[in-house]
């Protein structure tokens, strides 16, 4: 089984070699880039199946990066960062990280989170039968725009219909209310998260059949949301 290819962006030689190091022992294909430049340039030329982004390049900020790659991909970008504040993960979520990690980490741990992106990506397509998604008694037929529920249909809102694709889009990723809010009407609503939560409490109540013990909307505390992908 070939495995997958993962594409370092990190300016600290010593970090980049052990990364380098310790993946290919693993298996892994690694490329490494120094620089933001460098990086665009192999992710593009590459096509890698996983990023890991450092955020504090020479030549501009990993966020930018980020937002770049963004634009042209849904590969899983693992942000891997000395930047260890809540509000600095918050945003780099917000930018359309799948995950963060903080430096100085351990080797087992950034294992683990690789494996859980690895799982995310053997299942994307799992679900999906003949333009159909399937999750436990949850079906939405993309073609129909229909959404049923043990079989039975549920009248959706265009934009709680819109909300769901979002969220089955990144099952398996925390998305934050700003990035929802992008997502949703293009703009980021900076103060203000009440239409997040009012369209979200309306699609739960439909698609859940227990809302204090929901199967799929899960709430990042503080953060966002979650869809279950498991």
């Amino acid at each position: 089984m070939e495995q997958n290819k993962i594409l370092v962006i990190e300016d600290d030689k010593y970090i980049s070699e052990f990364l380098k190091m310790s993946l290919t022992k693993e298996g892994y294909n690694i490329i490494t880039a120094g620089d933001a430049a460098e990086g665009l340039f192999l992710f593009s030329s590459h096509n890698p199946d996983i990023i890991l982004l450092d955020l504090g390049l020479p030549d501009r900020d990993g966020l930018e990066v980020l937002s770049e790659i963004r634009i042209a991909s849904n590969v899983p970008v693992m942000v891997v960062s000395a930047r260890g504040q809540e509000s600095e993960k918050i945003e780099a979520l917000d930018y359309g990280a799948d995950d963060y990690i903080t430096k100085p980490f351990h080797l087992g741990e950034l294992m683990a989170r690789i494996r859980v992106v690895e799982r995310k990506l053997q299942n994307t397509n799992k679900s999906f039968i003949n333009d159909v998604f399937i999750c436990d008694y949850l079906k939405v037929n993309y073609k129909k725009r229909l959404v049923t529920i043990d079989d039975k249909v549920v009248h959706l809102t265009p934009m709680e219909y819109k909300l769901l694709l979002v969220l089955i889009n990144d099952r398996g990723k925390v998305l934050t209310h700003n990035y929802i809010s992008k997502k949703l009407w293009g703009y980021q609503q900076d103060s203000d998260s009440t239409s997040v939560r009012v369209f979200m409490a309306n699609l739960r109540r439909k698609i859940e059949k227990d809302t204090a013990k929901p199967r799929f909307i899960l709430t990042e505390v503080g953060v966002g949301y979650r869809f279950r992908d498991e």
